[in-house]
């Protein structure tokens, strides 16, 4: 694989749609085992997103997700200090009857791959990679740096769950391959949510006034999240039978925790 990466040439920008087309492990091992531009690998990804086919765009972004997850940091990195990312929000294949559909898709997924490198330039890392656990950043990280990071985190999960799509909407590889992708990120990344929430209710007590506002509005948000997400995984549940046991009962229990004053009861602190 590695000599057929570099027979492919790399400047040749359509080599790079090629090795899109065949496959994302080619360009993992070319970024990993090579000295190559990332930024030029990026630059060339960016221009084919200028396509007028919605499955060329498509598979540039699953492509990009890809690396973005499986790849080495540099990618992700220079994605996050780039000034402008993907411009995807007209974006509309007229040309073919699934492209209204894809199109649709494509403007949801392109905002939630924006959000994921904001995210990473905001925090510096992968929110999706960090250590888990009690000794984890989410559970060890202070008030001031945990309301921030909540805030980044809920914004992100915004743009990952308005994918939005039914079990009949995932109508081929391509788009699966974005939702599964997604799927696993959503998991990820609500680990991470629910633990920063834990940390934060262990903190209320301990805060000012107006943190206390701020967290509560975090905290009921994340159950309305949480609901949400409930519904997203029902999606993968139905499409390719992915059981998550419990998790429709804890969301249940999350959103009626609300209405118990025993939660959140008034704080004393002026």
């Amino acid at each position: 694989p590695s000599s057929r990466i570099q027979n492919f040439g790399f400047e040749n920008s359509f080599c790079i749609l090629m090795l899109v087309t065949v496959s994302n492990l080619d360009l993992i091992q070319y970024i990993n085992e090579t000295n190559r531009s990332v930024e030029h690998l990026v630059d060339v990804l960016f221009k084919k997103t200028g396509s007028r086919s919605w499955v060329v765009v498509f598979k540039v972004l699953v492509t990009v997700h890809h690396l973005m997850v499986h790849g080495n940091e540099r990618f992700i990195q220079h994605l996050a200090s780039r000034n402008s990312l993907f411009t995807l929000h007209n974006f509309l294949d007229k040309s073919v009857i699934e492209g209204y559909t894809m199109s649709t898709f494509i403007r949801r997924y392109s905002r939630y791959l924006n959000e994921k490198s904001l995210a990473y330039r905001m925090m510096a890392s992968d929110i999706t990679k960090t250590k888990r656990g009690l000794d984890g950043m989410m559970r060890t990280m202070n008030t001031t740096d945990l309301l921030n990071t909540l805030l980044v985190i809920q914004t992100q999960f915004d743009a990952l769950l308005n994918f939005n799509a039914n079990p009949e909407e995932l109508t081929n590889g391509i788009v699966h391959a974005a939702f599964m992708l997604l799927f696993k990120d959503s998991l990820r990344l609500f680990a991470a949510y629910n633990e920063g929430i834990l940390n934060l209710l262990g903190k209320y007590f301990d805060m000012k006034k107006s943190q206390c506002k701020d967290s509560l509005d975090i905290y009921i948000k994340f159950l309305g999240r949480t609901t949400k997400l409930a519904q997203f995984l029902k999606v993968a549940e139905v499409y390719k039978s992915i059981s998550i046991p419990g998790f429709s009962v804890f969301c249940i229990r999350l959103v009626s925790n609300i209405t118990t004053p025993r939660l959140l009861p008034p704080h004393k602190h002026t």
